[in-house]
């Protein structure tokens, strides 16, 4: 039986998650892409908490050009609101996603802004 892109998807992400965990020195920078909406948000997983958070639907997000340059854009944001909570360095978890497109603009936007990874 063949499985259908989601879960295809989970299965990537469970693969990743099963090497990748986000401390409070090096927390994961993680990826949600909807059809509409790109999300990231900076966890530690020993405690369990977001420390930073970003989207396309923020309230100061501005809305404008492709769905790759507002990935961007919520790359950017997301590093500005982690560089507020001092945290320099973080672990990139692409959530089963193709490093490609989207989730890549994302990620190039928050090492413009600041984060390395």
């Amino acid at each position: 039986m063949r499985r259908t892109k989601a879960e295809q998807r989970k299965r990537i992400h469970l693969r990743i998650r099963k090497s990748i965990k986000g401390t409070a020195e090096r927390p994961r920078l993680s990826v949600f892409r909807s059809n509409k909406e790109i999300y990231g948000q900076i966890i530690d997983d020993l405690k369990g908490v977001t420390l930073a958070a970003a989207s396309s639907l923020d309230s100061e997000f501005v809305r404008e050009g492709s769905k790759v340059s507002q990935a961007k854009a919520v790359g950017q944001l997301l590093a500005k609101r982690a560089k507020a909570q001092n945290i320099e360095t973080c672990l990139f978890d692409r959530g089963g996603y193709l490093y490609h497109g989207r989730v890549k603009a994302l990620a190039d936007g928050a090492r413009e802004g600041g984060l390395s990874f």
